[in-house]
């Protein structure tokens, strides 16, 4: 098949376009070409910026038999391409995210569950506000022009190689480390992530099938104790929510951690049985472990908690 990837130079989008070239198809991508890629030759290299007039000039004439969309964060770019491929693509498959969902302390997060209102028309700001409302934007804008022919995976935080965004990078190179470790919580609340690689492979498996409709991507589902002793950590030291709140750590300096008792609880209980029905497979998380851990050493990425930061909350939450 000949797939199009919007986007799909640097992790979710990098995987995807793996994937597809693994199963023996022909990938183009479409990318402002701002950034280098690392992917292989046999890859396509289009240049283009739906966010420009214009910027979809390198498909005239073109077609492919689906379209993969990694980087739709904002709805008026996202129809400027639906415009522009809706009689050239098969398919168009959107990923979205698990943040689109309304209520989120639903215990599991299930795909039929209600939405937040899409972003007001013109907002252009990608925040962690925004961010849901304008993915679900961008979702009804695929879904009006494709019917049948749109798929909507909403992945939940995804995890694995290449993985710059550092989140979870932090907690497997935390663990490297060894000593005292700082932990949230009390080892009872749960962390849910998906590697990218599965996202990657349930993605080809929706466009080899012609799969339409909306799935949830999650992946198994560890409660912080399990993750801690998965990553070998040693000698935990768990500081609970609250104390973490007075302390000024959040979301951002201990990535990956939503208390079991708060408003986004749910975030970390997303069911993925529909996706796994549809063919989803899931990677072992020791292995995704490991594989992270092999890239990350090497790559440079820094993080919100220092280690001196945590020797200091350490100490702060001892007195």
């Amino acid at each position: 098949m000949d797939i199009l990837v919007l986007g799909g130079t640097q992790f979710v989008g990098r995987h995807i376009v793996l994937a597809f070239l693994a199963s023996g198809h022909r990938v183009s991508i479409l990318t402002r070409g701002r950034t280098p890629d690392e992917l292989p030759a046999e890859v396509e290299r289009l240049r283009g910026d739906r966010g420009e007039a214009g910027g979809l000039d390198a498909l005239a004439g073109r077609s492919w038999d689906a379209c993969v969309d990694v980087s739709g964060y904002l709805p008026q770019a996202v129809q400027a391409s639906v415009d522009a491929l809706r009689e050239r693509v098969g398919r168009y498959v959107l990923i979205s995210t698990v943040s689109v969902y309304a209520e989120p302390d639903r215990r599991p997060v299930r795909e039929d569950d209600p939405l937040l209102p899409p972003a007001p028309a013109g907002t252009t700001d990608v925040t962690g506000e925004t961010y849901g409302p304008l993915k679900v934007a961008c979702e009804h804008v695929v879904q009006a022009t494709f019917g049948a022919r749109a798929t909507i995976l909403r992945p939940q935080i995804v995890a694995g190689p290449f993985d710059h965004t550092a989140r979870y990078p932090y907690w497997v190179d935390r663990a490297s480390r060894g000593g005292e470790t700082l932990l949230p919580g009390d080892g009872l609340d749960h962390v849910q992530v998906i590697d990218a690689r599965d996202l990657a492979r349930f993605t080809v498996q929706v466009v080899e099938g012609g799969v339409g409709g909306i799935f949830n991507v999650a992946g198994p589902r560890l409660s912080w104790g399990q993750f801690a002793r998965l990553l070998g950590i040693q000698e935990p030291v768990w500081v609970d929510a609250a104390q973490l709140e007075a302390l000024g750590l959040g979301f951002r300096e201990l990535p990956l951690f939503i208390p079991e008792t708060g408003e986004q609880a749910g975030l970390m209980n997303v069911s993925a049985e529909r996706a796994v029905l549809a063919g989803l497979t899931l990677t072992p998380p020791e292995v995704t472990a490991r594989d992270t851990r092999a890239w990350s050493e090497h790559a440079g990425l820094s993080y919100a908690l220092t280690p001196q930061r945590e020797a200091e909350v350490l100490a702060a939450a001892r007195r």
